[in-house]
């Protein structure tokens, strides 16, 4: 991480210890400590404190740095160094105890997304990866999927459970994959599922309507692990709100064709 080192080690400090507060502090399995942003969608007080230990860290770190993220600063920002931050990705699976859930920094220098950092809390595991320089987990470097028979391919998605309207669009599309793939997968956790294509675990992604730090860290490794991700449109410019489709470049165009046919 030669150009960005000190940035991807920053960033890794920052995630971890976030996921490090989360493992360690009781889990409010009572509802009435949960907090509803909207329709489906919660928020708790640890939701906060892990996002003020990774502000906190971050903006030390690099003083001048600005943290965009869910629960402390949502709107646009303007920085040369901006960190688009997810907390705690899947707040609801940890909730519930479904372990997939995870801490999501990605690291956008002169508007260009450069860093990307998961820590997946349950598995104590950390990815990270910076533009020109690969995508890791330890020593080991994440690379996308060789699959290109989508008969073969497993892929994952999201539900467009805050956007009601767009279910029915969604079950078109979810009717059009699902009938050509081996099989599909909802897991609940975008930044996860983004690292689960840089593995290729998944040999692709998409979801209707996602925010930028749901997607800011694992587009980068994705992109870095040899793959592709765009809107459905095909906007490389997916680090805000809106879809986003991801695979290696045969499976993107595949999924991006199949979904603009319904």
């Amino acid at each position: 991480m030669a150009k960005y080192y000190d940035l991807v080690r920053l960033a890794r400090s920052a995630a971890e210890r976030g996921a490090r507060y989360v493992r360690q502090v009781a889990r409010p399995g009572d509802p009435a400590q949960w907090d509803k942003k909207g329709q489906h969608d919660f928020v708790t007080s640890v939701d906060r404190e892990a996002e003020r230990l990774v502000a906190e860290t971050l903006t030390q770190g690099e003083p001048g740095s600005v943290v965009m993220g869910e629960e402390l600063s949502p709107g646009a920002a303007q920085a040369d160094l901006v960190w688009v931050v997810d907390p705690l990705d899947g707040t609801t699976n940890y909730l519930h105890g479904y372990p997939q859930y995870a801490v999501s920094i990605g690291g956008v220098v002169h508007g260009e997304l450069v860093i990307g950092v998961v820590a997946d809390i349950a598995r104590d595991l950390t990815y990270h990866g910076a533009s020109g320089e690969g995508a890791w987990c330890g020593e080991r470097r994440l690379q996308v999927s060789s699959i290109t028979d989508p008969d073969m391919s497993l892929i994952g998605t999201g539900f467009p459970f805050r956007t009601p309207p767009d279910i029915p669009r969604y079950l078109r599309q979810f009717t059009a994959v699902t009938t050509t793939t081996s099989g599909i997968r909802r897991a609940g956790a975008a930044a996860l599922d983004l690292v689960d294509v840089a593995l290729g675990r998944l040999d692709g992604f998409w979801e209707m309507y996602l925010a930028p730090w749901d997607v800011a860290a694992g587009t980068l490794l994705i992109r870095e692990a040899g793959g592709v991700v765009t809107d459905m449109s095909g906007s490389p410019h997916v680090v805000a709100h809106g879809s986003i489709v991801a695979g290696n470049a045969v499976m993107h165009a595949w999924l991006r064709n199949t979904l603009e046919r319904v």
